[in-house]
């Protein structure tokens, strides 16, 4: 699988991936995350300037998944992986989070977090077999808890969510 920095003109393909992937949502009654909009494309474009964006193309070139990141507490905090339905279950995902890991240990950085839906079956329970293991609140981090915050904020409480972390360096 090929992974690579996205182009600046491929920032709407990476809209349309994560609103066909969050189509998933209606099956689990949670049709406002279906729903929500993706993020917009100059902070998509920020993401890509800042070298914190990764896409995975198909064999033709054409993004299929996206992950991006950003630095919070001295990790690599994961805001955001979506994988098109159409190369779901291929093992996109996974590839972008193990790019994102070997990218995180080149430059020292101890591990990733995330931020979830606890009992979305493609959410905490794929995360675990990723690697990741749900955090105690007593032991999330300033920047997680201000994350928690915004997300609290944002009306995504209304399920349960958690934060993950996968140590990378020990």
């Amino acid at each position: 699988m090929d992974i690579r920095s996205p182009r600046v003109s491929e920032l709407p393909v990476l809209q349309d991936i994560e609103r066909a992937a969050g189509q998933r949502y209606h099956e689990t009654g949670m049709p406002e995350i279906a729903e929500d909009e993706p993020l917009p494309l100059d902070v998509l474009a920020r993401y890509q300037r800042d070298g914190r964006a990764w896409v995975a193309v198909d064999t033709a070139g054409i993004p299929v998944g996206y992950l991006i990141a950003d630095r919070v507490d001295g990790n690599f905090h994961v805001e955001q992986v979506s994988v098109h339905p159409g190369s779901a279950r291929r093992g996109v995902g996974r590839s972008l989070l193990e790019h994102l890991a070997g990218h995180a240990r080149s430059r020292r950085v101890p591990a990733l977090t995330l931020t979830t839906f606890a009992d979305v079956p493609w959410n905490a329970p794929y995360y675990t077999r990723c690697g990741f293991r749900v955090l105690d609140e007593s032991t999330l981090t300033p920047g997680l808890r201000e994350i928690r915050a915004r997300e609290a904020a944002h009306g995504l409480d209304r399920w349960p969510r958690v934060c993950m972390r996968r140590d990378l360096c020990r």
